[in-house]
């Protein structure tokens, strides 16, 4: 997946987050896909993201800038090898995207937070966080757990913006990752393959 796949710009309902999220309702969104052409395939929810800023005003997003800073942030596991798989992605997506400012956070269970993150990102120079949820669905966590920590950890920082996106939910190159992984699964069976980093040393790839 390259960051050419990876659309620049995207619409957001803009609803202002301050703690916790008290109305849920907007949590099952009806997806909509958008016209298929040969650059890009999107598939995105127009009510799939929360935006706010330090005065609680609203604002559009259009792109990342050099003042702009993402936290990638997964729930966070007990299981050091777990929690290490993120570093190993965030470094991916720094360098295929170019962002200057990628922090990694675990929102509970393990270190750096949320809020360890938001301070890295803001002193490193970002004018405006954007917090991506490395979740599959948009369950409790997306709509009031990461929101409500992001609120916190913006207290600390007048001025400073923040958006919490959507998770990953669904879209289309998620099929072509979840593909690609039953392939190289089967080849390894097949013995055409290595283990993935996943598997490697578990003997688990196999079947039963």
């Amino acid at each position: 997946m390259d960051s050419s796949s990876i659309p620049s710009q995207f619409t957001v309902s803009r609803i202002s987050v301050r703690g916790t999220v008290e109305n849920p309702r907007w949590v099952f969104p009806r997806f909509v896909k958008l016209q298929q052409n040969s650059a890009k395939r999107r598939l995105w929810s127009k009510n799939f993201c929360l935006t706010a800023n330090s005065e609680g005003s609203r604002r559009e997003m259009h792109g990342l800038g050099d003042k702009d800073g993402v936290i990638i942030v997964d729930h966070g596991s007990r299981r050091q090898e777990s929690n290490l798989m993120l570093n190993e992605f965030v470094a991916m997506f720094r360098e295929r995207t170019g962002y200057p400012i990628v922090e990694p956070a675990h929102m509970e269970l393990a270190e750096p937070s949320i809020k360890d993150a938001f301070n890295s990102c803001v002193q490193q120079g970002a004018h405006r966080v954007i917090v991506s949820p490395y979740f599959l669905s948009p369950g409790r966590h997306w709509y009031k757990d990461i929101p409500s920590l992001t609120a916190d950890a913006a207290k600390e920082h007048s001025g400073v913006s923040y958006i919490v996106t959507a998770p990953l939910g669904l879209h289309e190159l998620i099929v072509d990752v979840v593909n690609d992984r039953i392939k190289h699964c089967l080849s390894h069976v097949a013995g055409d393959a290595d283990e993935c980093a996943a598997c490697s040393g578990t003997g688990r790839c196999r079947f039963y």
